[in-house]
């Protein structure tokens, strides 16, 4: 039986992402900002690099709505976790974040306006709590 983008996608990659925030970021690494086209080599050479575009792209929308689906105490304890596997100190990270604003990136370009500022605030509004939590739990908060 042959298997779709998405399926494929799914089972062997994003099924692995323990983190809904995690897979959002992934997936939204694999579009071109230059030309907003996903690239994913390997999904590419067995379906097509459209194919491959068209699943990466539904699989963004698809964990955008779901991060958008939870509520915050769900969004922080989802986005604590995907902060614990990453190398960075976390009190560095979140003020990267605050300042670069990375995570604007994160937004598939379909969004609209209400999910794009829904998006945002909850973002901005955890961030800063977490950077008001690693300011008055001391340095030694990296793990």
């Amino acid at each position: 039986m042959e298997s779709r983008p998405a399926d494929d996608l799914w089972r062997r990659t994003l099924s692995q992402i323990p983190t809904v925030f995690g897979r959002l970021h992934y997936l939204a690494s694999l579009r071109n900002t230059d030309s907003g086209v996903y690239e994913h080599h390997g999904l590419a050479l067995v379906f097509g690099a459209g194919e491959a575009d068209q699943a990466l792209r539904q699989s963004h929308l698809k964990s955008f709505a779901e991060w958008l689906e939870m509520d915050l105490p769900q969004q922080k304890a989802d986005l604590d976790l995907h902060l614990t596997g990453l190398p960075t100190d976390r009190r560095t990270l979140v003020e990267n974040w605050v300042r670069l604003t990375p995570y604007r990136n994160l937004i598939p370009a379909t969004a609209s306006a209400a999910e794009r500022t829904l998006f945002l605030n909850d973002l901005e509004l955890l961030l800063e709590a977490l950077r008001n939590f690693y300011a008055g739990a001391g340095r030694d908060q990296s793990d």
